[in-house]
Parts: structure tokens; sequence; C-alpha cells
């Protein structure tokens, strides 16, 4: 499932939120000038969990591990900085006394704008890996694209020619990877391929130094994905996110476009040869042993089970690979789910990435009835002296485990006497785990937090705040009248993802705050919208529409689904809660104790009606993309609806310095260091989910 994003118009006028507002005095007075053009053990399986399909699969001690740099350097070689995530860079030639001399080294446009059909569909999330002296990329519609480190000049561009109907929610490509070939000469065709994965669902490699198809991976570069999921129906099926790429094996999931039906393609994570593209192993939750190797001949991989639409991160020298599931393609009604399903959905899943074989998992809901998807990259790091991985999830929870055994390393504790409802009050779980060492969630609400820009819209808040069904946290779905789910499906850490700074011992996590307002639909209303799945609607013409569940039909269960994201006002665009609607806050890795927290976002962007206010006080708006920390003190963001990046000082959580980027900045940043100098990049390629305009701008900032 693809990342959950709020499509919200925000209040901003400064006397409406009052003196708690403070202003963001750092942020640039004008728009910004015109860009120029362009050997392991084998660890213990769960029980159940079998072993190697046949000898032909690799062993660990065939798959020798790689050194790979845990942290990022000079480079960025990976989505997450280094092999560990942390978005931890120990450059500090930017620092905290000097970054308020910032400029524009170079604007990049990759020439990747919206037409025709995709109009309306743009996501791009895009954030760039450096390695060497190039920086490697992929545009929303999946153009691989190599750019001079230093200068921001175009080395080559490979256009895979994915078509406008595979978008799905939207046109997002977030990453790409790399791999080395061990036993190739320096100057062989793809001795260092570059990897991605595509929205029409196939896994393209090209030759790092010239963009050309790797013809011996795959069918000239390229494998097909949809390879035993069952029928193509574009925009269905489709990958997002980087691939991981450990001990010479791709691992690869999908995202599979929620709501829709019950009989949806396969959640399947498969392993790939990244030298050859042949299949390695398949993990098929439902039918782990029968498709190890890929299902029988005239079957596929089985329908409908949890996906992996995020990025996954691997342990090189232990062989694992972490994968963050997502629920089950129908999210709001489960009482038709398979054991598996209700196993495996919105967990942490260890597999050893050699076999497929499950070493461990984590589940952080069980009977996930709330869309409450595992969005977030996982962090490797050490914990007390221990190999361990940090794990955020939407509702807010962080939980540290022992990377080899799943095991929790911070306090586990457990919810009970929550309510049940009406719809399916047998499947709804008894209890919940939740986080004892750290959260990001707020207190329940209260009908004093319903809220408007003016009285008028406060009083019809709270007539549907009465309206609906709220018991607090994890309130089931209704459908004899709405729920408000707390924290909505965009709460907590999402698809951005946490910082760590391991020097100083602090993860920085930005986050939203807000409620949805939902309903479901029963079948007979969900006829009478003529609500249809997919399968069953012109190719590609409901692809980016709406919030992820604003009408869905969740054919194969009783109800349909209306999502309204944000809890919005129909007529001002205003939330029904005050602000701040997001934030941004640092935590003790040592003790789990807020260090600061502050709103991340101004109202410049933001006001009823959609009109923008142009009001630079902080309110906290919706953000979307996650941190970059550096050993200069600096937490580099964009994330926000203001269309501002910002640094910000981590030790006090105060702005230091702004820029006002030409389109919205829903991507994670990057740092590298290139000929001597530290440079700072974000893709400001905006995002139709979080309505902030949408652009082509890759934006390197250094020191003049």
């Amino acid at each position: 499932m693809l990342p959950r994003l709020i499509t919200l118009c925000l209040m901003a006028i400064a006397c409406a939120a009052g003196p708690a507002m403070a202003q963001d005095d750092t942020t640039s007075p004008s728009e910004p000038d015109s860009p120029t053009a362009p050997e392991a053990p084998a660890p213990t399986p769960d029980e159940g969990a079998t072993g190697p399909g046949n000898g032909d699969i690799p062993t660990p001690a065939e798959r020798a591990a790689a050194d790979v740099p845990a942290q990022a350097g000079e480079d960025w070689p990976y989505y997450g900085g280094g092999a560990h995530a942390t978005r931890y860079s120990p450059l500090d030639q930017i620092d905290r006394d000097n970054v308020g001399g910032l400029e524009r080294a170079f604007v990049f446009r990759t020439g990747d704008m919206p037409e025709g059909t995709a109009e309306g569909k743009y996501s791009p999330e895009t954030t760039p890996i450096k390695v060497g002296d190039d920086l490697l990329l992929c545009s929303a519609m999946n153009v691989l694209i190599s750019i001079d480190a230093a200068s921001g000049e175009e080395n080559w561009r490979f256009d895979p020619g994915v078509p406008n109907e595979a978008i799905p929610y939207g046109a997002s490509c977030r990453g790409v990877s790399t791999y080395s070939n061990p036993d190739a000469a320096e100057d062989d065709p793809c001795a260092t391929k570059v990897i991605q994965g595509t929205l029409d669902a196939k896994l393209v490699a090209v030759d790092l130094e010239t963009g050309t198809p790797c013809e011996d991976f795959g069918e000239n570069g390229t494998v097909d994905l949809w390879q035993d999921i069952g029928e193509r129906v574009p925009g269905w099926y489709a990958v997002t996110a980087p691939p991981a790429v450990v001990r010479g094996v791709i691992v690869t999931g999908a995202q599979v476009k929620d709501g829709e039906a019950e009989d949806a393609p396969s959640g399947v994570i498969r392993g790939y040869d990244a030298v050859s593209g042949e299949l390695v192993w398949a993990w098929d939750m439902a039918a782990p042993e029968q498709n190890r190797n890929g299902p029988p001949e005239g079957e596929v991989y089985t329908r409908g089970t949890p996906n992996m639409w995020t990025a996954a991160v691997a342990d090189e020298e232990l062989g694992h690979v972490y994968l963050p599931m997502g629920n089950s393609s129908v999210d709001y009604y489960g009482s038709n789910r398979s054991e598996e399903e209700n196993e495996y959905a919105t967990a942490l899943v260890a597999l050893d990435a050699m076999t497929g074989t499950v070493a461990w998992h984590f589940q952080t809901v069980r009977n996930d009835v709330w869309d409450y998807d595992l969005g977030s990259q996982a962090t490797l790091l050490e914990y007390e002296g221990t190999p361990a991985i940090l794990l955020p999830s939407k509702q807010g929870d962080l939980y540290i485990l022992d990377r080899e055994t799943g095991e929790p390393l911070t306090p586990v504790g457990e919810l009970s006497g929550l309510p049940k409802g009406d719809v399916e009050p047998e499947y709804i779980s008894d209890t919940q785990p939740v986080s004892e060492w750290h959260t990001l969630r707020k207190e329940d609400l209260e009908e004093k937090d319903a809220w408007g820009f003016t009285p008028l819209d406060q009083l019809w808040c709270r007539i549907q705040f009465r309206r609906a069904n709220y018991q607090g946290f994890y309130t089931p779905p209704s459908s004899d009248r709405p729920w408000i789910q707390y924290p909505g499906y965009n709460g907590g850490s999402d698809w951005g993802s946490v910082a760590v700074d391991i020097e100083r011992g602090l993860i920085v996590a930005n986050y939203n705050d807000i409620p949805n307002y939902n309903r479901l639909i029963t079948r007979e209303e969900a006829d009478e919208r003529n609500l249809r799945p997919i399968y069953e609607e012109e190719t590609g013409s409901s692809s980016g529409e709406n919030a992820e569940g604003a009408g869905s039909p969740q054919v194969g269960a009783p109800y349909g689904i209306d999502v309204n994201a944000g809890w919005r006002n129909p007529v001002t665009g205003v939330p029904c809660i005050e602000p701040p609607y997001g934030g941004i806050r640092a935590i003790d890795l040592a003790t789990g104790e807020t260090v600061w927290d502050t709103p991340l976002g101004t109202a410049r962007r933001n006001g009823p009606f959609g009109i923008p206010s142009m009001l630079p006080f902080k309110i906290g708006t919706p953000n979307n993309g996650g941190a970059v920390v550096t050993a200069g003190g600096l937490v580099f963001i964009g994330a926000a609806t203001d269309n501002l990046f910002r640094a910000i000082d981590i030790e006090t959580g105060e702005t230091l310095w702004s820029d006002v980027l030409p389109a919205g900045g829903q991507a994670n940043p990057i740092t590298y260091e290139a000929d001597g100098r530290q440079y700072v990049m974000i893709a400001a390629t905006g995002h139709h989910f979080m309505e902030t305009p949408i652009g082509d701008y890759l934006i390197a900032y250094a020191l003049p």
C-alpha cells in the first residue's frame, strides 16, 4: 500500500491560533530564482517456517557478506544514507554557525511533468543516492537519471516507458539501489548496476556508468514482476520503493492498491539474483513451502495477502532483510481473513535473505481494521550493546527490537478493555501492543477539541463529533454512523521514517497529528454510488483520485469504505481539530524521553477555502517526507505543506535557516561531499495528495 497522504488545506489566520503560534522568522522573504534547466549462521525460523525450497537456492555460506558502509560518508549510497538507514551523515562542513550562509549550488530539472491522464496524479517523493561522482535518481514515471554530483550536469538517462495507465494512487518513485558484482572486472558492462522497481511492476537494471540496460539481467535488463501474480490490471500492482539488496539478492515487494477487493494481487515478497535477475525465492505467507520457487504451473501466488509497499532494510552480515508489512487488501473489514493474514499483517517480518524463510516477526496491530500499515523503513543501530532495529509505526509508537531474534529491547505494554463495536465484535482484538518506551501519539480527543475557523465552523465540527462513534484509540469501524480514527492512517511515522544521530544519541521524528472521519458503506449504498473495483473501471481512470479509502468498494467484504482524511470541514477545507496538525520531535535514544518538540510548517501556503494566507506563523501543517541529521548539529527537512526547506538546530529545535522551494518538498533530503564541498539536496517535486505544487526540481545547496 502506498503512503497515506492527507489532502489538506489548512487555516492560516494568526489570531485564530493565538499566541502559541510562534513566528518562523527565518523564512526566505521571496520566491526562488528561476532554476536552470537541465558468513553468518542461519537464524532460527518461526515455528512452521520452511527451509530452502531446493538445492539450487544459494545458502548463506555461498553468499558471503559484502563490506557495506553502515553510515553515509562522502557518498549517500543507500536510500536511507548508509546500509543501516539512519539518515545520519558525519559531514560537518555545514554547521549551526554557518548554515545561514547556505546558497543554491545548482538546480537540476528532470523534465518529468504530468501530461494527459497523469495530470493531478504526481507524487514523486524522490530521494537520490550518491555513488562516487554521480547522483542517481528516478523520476515520478521511473525515468532513471545520472547527474554530476558537483555540477548538476546530466550524465545519462534511461526511460523504461512506463505508461500513464500504470499510475496507482500517484506516480511515485522514492529511490533506486545499486549492486556491484564482486566477480566482474571493473570495466565489464554492468559491473555496477542501478536497479529500480517501476509503476508497471518491473525490475529494471542499467549500467551505472552509461545507463545502458544490463542485457544479462532478466530479459534485456528487465524482470517482469507480474509473473505469477495474475491478470494484469494497470494501477493495481506497482512498485514505488527502492529494492533492498543483500548478499547479491534483490528483495522487493509491491504496492497493491487498497480498498478494491479481497481477491487482489498477492503481497508476495520475492528475492532475485542481482546478477542474472533469476528468481531465488518467494515468500508467500499463505503458501511458503509450495510457492518458495514460484507457484505450480497454472497457479498464482496467494491472492489478497498483506503487501510491503514501503522500503525494507537489510543486515548484510546477519543475512536478514526486514520487511515492514502492510495490511490486507481490504483494510477496514477482517472477518474473512486467513490465519496467515492475521499473523503477518502490520508486522515487521525478518526473512533469511538467502532462502526467504521467516526468522521472526513482530506485530504492531492485531487484526488491523484501521489501515495502520507499517509505512516506515526501519533503522539498524546498536542499543545497549545489542545489534538492534528501530521500528516506527503510524500509531506513533517506537519500538526497539533485537535484530537477530525480534525480542523487544524496550518495554512493550498491552492495551486492554478496548471497544469492540457492532460490525464484527468477535474479530476485533481484545488487546493491542503499545510502546511504553516512546510514542508520538497524543491524548485522546474530546468534544472541546473540535474546532473551526469561525464559531459557526466550530459548532458544526462539534455536532459532527457528537454524531460519530468515538471511544478513544482503536475505536473500531462502524456503519450506522461515522467513527473517528485518531491517529488517522497518516498519523505517527509514515514512509519518510525517522533519522538517528548515532553520535549524539538522538532520534529525530516528524509526525502528523490529525484524525480521519470514516464510515463503512453498506454494499447496497456502494452499489447505488456505483463504486466499482479497479478491474471493472476504464484503465487508469481512478488512479490518483481522492484520498485513499475515499469511496472504495472493498468487493468481497460486506462493506465499502468512506474516509474523510484529516476530518476536513467540507466548506472551508479546514480540519475539525485545532492546529498543530504536525510536528517534529527529538527523542533521547538512551531514555526514550522527549528532548524537544515543535510544530513543523507555517501558514504561508495554507488557509481556509484553499487560499494561501502568506502569513509566516508556525502552525504545524501535515507533513510527509523525513529528515537528515548531520555531525554539524543540523536537521534538514522539507515535508511540510508550506514549501520550505529548513535547517533545524538538533539540540534545541530552533529553525536556523530556510529556503522557499519552487514546488512541494515532500521527499527525504540527502547530504554528500563532492570535490571537498558538502552539499545538501532535496527534490522539490510536489505532491498532489498534499496539495503542494508539482515540479521537477532537484536543488543542491552549499556554502559559498
